[in-house]
């Protein structure tokens, strides 16, 4: 069955999508969210730098995941796209201070632009 995880803790979706779709196979679920850019969904900003909008868009996962009734722990899999490579090290940091080991799989790319101008996205997928 699949389930639409909805929270006003994290950014509504601003286009034909949901921030995450809750599946349960044999007794499992599992979270497929999309990517969180740093909207902070209180009051509309948007950090300034890497590392803030890295720890925003991470705060918006968790409250996505905080619906579904799982944590960073439970994730699987990241896709972190970057407005500029030059910005890995500086949202490795972040990142690295976020998740436990043992860690996710993890896909890191560059695109030429997200949405807003922010300077990263991150979407995940979790098992519980």
């Amino acid at each position: 069955m699949k389930q639409v995880i909805a929270t006003t803790a994290a950014p509504g979706a601003i286009g034909p999508y949901s921030q995450a779709i809750k599946i349960s196979p044999e007794g499992k679920s599992m979270v497929y969210a999309s990517g969180q850019i740093p909207l902070n969904p209180a009051d509309g900003t948007i950090p300034a730098g890497i590392k803030a909008q890295t720890a925003q868009s991470l705060a918006n996962v968790k409250a996505i995941l905080a619906e579904a009734g799982m944590t960073l722990d439970n994730v699987i899999k990241t896709t972190v796209f970057l407005a500029d490579m030059a910005d890995f090290a500086a949202m490795n940091e972040v990142y690295a201070e976020a998740f436990n080991s043992p860690y996710p799989a993890r896909s890191a790319v560059a695109v030429k632009e997200l949405p807003k101008q922010v300077l990263v996205e991150i979407e995940v997928i979790a098992l519980g």
